[in-house]
């Protein structure tokens, strides 16, 4: 009987301590969870002009955001937001998430001759956007980002300056310099948005994949003007898009390289009518013409055509396999999957 009394005490005992431990890990784990600086399970910050959401202003959402030091989702409810934003580097990752495309816009009209008022100094074509992307990690969807300063010269809607920067559903409306891409090492993903621009829509550093997307031209010009580094494996990367332009307008070229090393490669898009037989320009420096990288492939429309195209450029018949897969474009990020 002792030998059994003993051996029923063995049971509770290490029953007892099996239930503590567990007891232990579930409070080991919801004090993790309730450190965890991950925006598990948070309600979305909200911002609305109308006054029934958290804020009034995109950029007090993302200051209390980044005060907060939590990842966060920002909803932005149908309105007209004219304001400068910045999303400062270091922010956690944020998620800006509008209601949608055509009913959530944010706008300013800084542009690059405009003095700033805190400096007396003009704003520059850096200084000048609408929007500043500094921080990694970063999404916005179903939201229109534009500057309409008009027909002034540089004048940015959106300025991406750190790097895993994601659109989808995004509209990006200017006259001029409408998306810098200016991090040299940054790398930014655009799926099924519009971009409205006539001279340099995109432009800068950056590596930018570019998928499902329209861009529109509201005048003669320039589609891209890269500063892609020497040895960057790629610059601006256009797949399946479709480049359109308004009544009128008759002449505009693929791209020009602003720096010496610029590489594009447009494949599988839609050309219209409206693109120059030359398809690409040197920006009037001969010397460039040996650096640029300018590729097309499986590309359709009458702007397509390429008997006329300089010599300089790359005409493929087909896209190499996988030489300009997302995933090798990429690498592991995958902002939507």
């Amino acid at each position: 009987m002792r030998a059994i009394a003993s051996e029923h005490g063995r049971a509770v005992r290490s029953g007892g301590e099996a239930w503590l431990s567990g007891r232990r890990t579930a409070w080991m784990l919801l004090a993790l969870l309730a450190a965890a600086p991950a925006a598990i399970g948070r309600a979305p910050i909200t911002v609305s002009t109308d006054g029934h959401g958290d804020y009034r202003s995109v950029q007090a959402a993302v200051d209390a955001a980044v005060a907060s030091g939590a990842a966060a989702t920002i909803r932005i409810r149908a309105g007209n937001y004219r304001e400068v934003v910045d999303i400062p580097a270091g922010a956690p990752p944020l998620h800006l998430l509008g209601d949608d495309v055509r009913n959530t816009l944010i706008v300013f009209d800084n542009h690059a001759s405009r003095r700033n008022p805190q400096t007396g100094q003009p704003f520059g074509t850096s200084g000048s956007a609408t929007v500043f992307v500094r921080a990694d990690d970063f999404i916005a969807e179903r939201l229109t980002f534009a500057n309409d300063a008009g027909p002034v010269g540089q004048a940015v809607a959106v300025a991406v300056i750190g790097t895993r920067v994601a659109f989808r559903d995004v509209r990006f409306l200017g006259r001029q310099d409408t998306l810098y891409t200016q991090g040299k090492s940054g790398l930014s993903y655009f799926r099924d948005c519009y971009i409205e621009d006539t001279v340099d829509f995109v432009f800068g550093a950056g590596t930018a994949l570019f998928e499902n997307c329209e861009l529109h031209s509201v005048g003669d010009g320039y589609v891209t003007a890269a500063a892609t580094p020497e040895g960057a494996a790629y610059g601006y990367v256009f797949r399946s898009c479709r480049l359109t332009a308004a009544p009128g307008v008759k002449r505009v070229y693929l791209g020009r390289p602003w720096r010496e090393h610029a590489q594009v490669a447009i494949l599988d898009s839609q050309l219209g009518t409206h693109i120059a037989p030359e398809g690409w320009h040197d920006w009037g420096k001969p010397e460039r013409q040996n650096t640029a990288i300018y590729i097309e492939a499986g590309n359709t429309g009458s702007g397509a055509a390429n008997a006329r195209r300089v010599p300089w450029s790359r005409q493929l018949q087909q896209v190499p396999v996988d030489a300009f897969d997302r995933t090798r474009i990429l690498g592991a990020w995958e902002p939507f999957e």
